[in-house]
Formats: structure tokens, sequence, C-alpha cells
């Protein structure tokens, strides 16, 4: 186990996969949306290199397999599980407590735009949003939560939480547990030493969108939910 050295490690998918493995990966997914402070925490990233070490951390938690696409199907497949679970959470979290949230001041875990900011998203794209929703950081966080204050139907919403939490689990686990054989067996490149490569490149992909946006994009007037009465809409 490591010690904890500095918040930098927070953001460090190893660091999360040597000191707690398995049930720590799945705790932080499910936090990420199920708990709605845990939009800093690293998902794609850890979802990524999870699938490099599938192998090492499924057979340290039940034992191996023998099969690395067993090994790494169980994996996802938890990992799954708590992705959706974690949206539900957040879903039923946001037709109960949610308007109180638009109430609430900002703190250094919480800002009270995040959740404007998933409420346009959701608006603009429908349910295909809780899908959508899946690969944008701190928007997925938030999504479910307005999924529930705006009454979305609970079929629907579990419907395309578990199309989104499958889709997301296994395609980024199944990623980086088949590039780093094929960077191995191909280039002879060892994708465990290019870790902090690999995290800067998938933080750029789901991040920079977001910062054109912020940069360049028409600024968003989040005034006009001032004075919107967002308890009239959880009725």
């Amino acid at each position: 186990m490591e010690d904890f050295n500095n918040w930098k490690d927070l953001l460090n998918p190893e660091f999360y996969i040597n000191n707690g493995g398995f049930w720590l990966i799945l705790f932080i997914v499910f936090a990420e949306t199920g708990l709605f402070i845990g939009f800093f925490l690293p998902g794609d990233s850890l979802l990524f290199v999870s699938g490099i070490y599938a192998v090492k951390i499924i057979a340290e938690t039940f034992g191996s397999t023998g099969s690395d696409f067993l090994d790494t199907t169980i994996l996802a497949s938890c990992v799954s599980v708590a992705a959706i679970i974690g949206n539900e959470v957040g879903y039923y979290f946001g037709r109960k407590a949610g308007p109180a949230l638009y109430r609430k001041r900002d703190t250094m875990l919480f800002k009270k735009k995040y959740l404007y900011q998933a409420h346009d998203f959701f608006e603009k794209n429908g349910a295909l949003a809780i899908i959508m929703a899946r690969f944008l950081p701190v928007v997925r966080t938030f999504t479910p939560i307005v999924a529930g204050i705006v009454r979305m139907d609970k079929k629907e919403f579990l419907r395309d939480n578990v199309i989104g939490g499958v889709l997301w689990s296994f395609l980024l686990i199944f990623a980086g547990h088949y590039l780093d054989k094929l960077f191995m067996d191909q280039f002879q490149i060892d994708l465990k030493k290019k870790l902090e490569l690999i995290i800067i490149v998938i933080v750029l992909i789901t991040t920079v969108p977001v910062i054109i946006k912020f940069l360049f994009g028409k600024k968003e007037d989040f005034s006009k939910y001032e004075n919107h009465n967002f308890d009239e809409d959880n009725k």
C-alpha cells in the first residue's frame, strides 16, 4: 500500500488501484454520481487504467479465472453495476432534495453553475443526455440529479442509465486492457510505464471540448434561473 503524499494522489488512478483495488474502484465510480461531491474524482482515466490492471485486480480480489477476457468482463460488469446504482441514487436525490441545491451557497466542493450547466445539457439533449453525460466529466455527476429534479420518467431514466453505464464501463475498461496488450505485442511499449502520459491524454480528450466551449462559446446566462421555482418542477 502506498502512502498518501499529496493531493495529486487523489487524481492518480494508480493510487486508488494500489491502495484499495477492486472495492475502492467501485466506490469511486458510485461516488462520482451517487454522491454529487464526487465530480473531482478520476472517472475515465480510472476505468482505462483499471482495464490495464484488470487481470491483477480480479486475481487479487476473487482469484484469476485464467482468462484475460473473462477477468476484464467481470471487472467491467461490476463497474457497470456501480455506475448504474450511482446514477439511480443521484436521480432519486434530485427528485427528493434537488430543488434545495439551487438555493445552496457555493462551496469549494459544490458549485451551483454545474447544476445549471447540467440542466441546459439535459434540456438540449433530452433522454440521450443520460447516455452522453457518462463520457463528460462533471456533467455526468450532475445530470442524474437534474433528471430527478425535472421528473424524467423512472423507467426511461433506468433504461438510458443502464445503456450509458454499460457502454462507458466496457468501452474504457476493454480499451485499457487490449490497447495495453496491442502496444506490448506490436511495439514492445508497456503502457504501465506511460500512465502519466495516458492520464494526461485522457484528461485532454474529455476536457478540451469543455475548455473550448468555455473560452470561445457563447457565455451562458445563468441569471434566468435566479427566480425560477424548481419546487414547482418537482411537484
